[in-house]
């Protein structure tokens, strides 16, 4: 763990009813896929227990092997984000990672022990 990592501030004070719009739930990874045509995305088939989903992550130069790496594990995904059209594929999510916005090597957000698929965060 890097001992030189200083917090930013924290961001201004958000009303309940905000953070309440978003929707972030528990999903198994079920697939990692390349994206050919990005030099960051990898593509993951998550399963949120009553659906699927295909959400591009820019993971590719983050890991060694993405696949081996987070195959099989539960992580947090923002799931009512607007469809959003990346390297010419849709990504239907985002995940919840720790640490990119800061710089440091992202970590997924997960939960401590396994959660049905499609369990709320919040």
């Amino acid at each position: 763990m890097a001992t030189d990592f200083k917090p930013t501030a924290v961001k201004p004070t958000v009303s309940l009813e905000d953070l309440d719009k978003l929707d972030i739930r528990v999903g198994t990874i079920e697939r990692v896929e390349d994206v050919t045509r990005s030099e960051k995305l990898v593509r993951l088939l998550v399963d949120f227990g009553d659906h699927k989903r295909t959400i591009l992550v820019g993971m590719k130069k983050e890991r060694s092997n993405p696949e081996i790496e987070i195959e099989g594990k539960q992580a947090l995904f923002v799931v009512n984000l607007p469809v959003r059209k990346m390297a010419g594929e849709k990504s239907e999510g985002m995940i919840f990672d720790i640490g990119f916005s800061d710089g440091i090597l992202p970590r997924l957000a997960i939960p401590e022990s396994a959660v049905p698929n499609g369990a709320r965060a919040g």
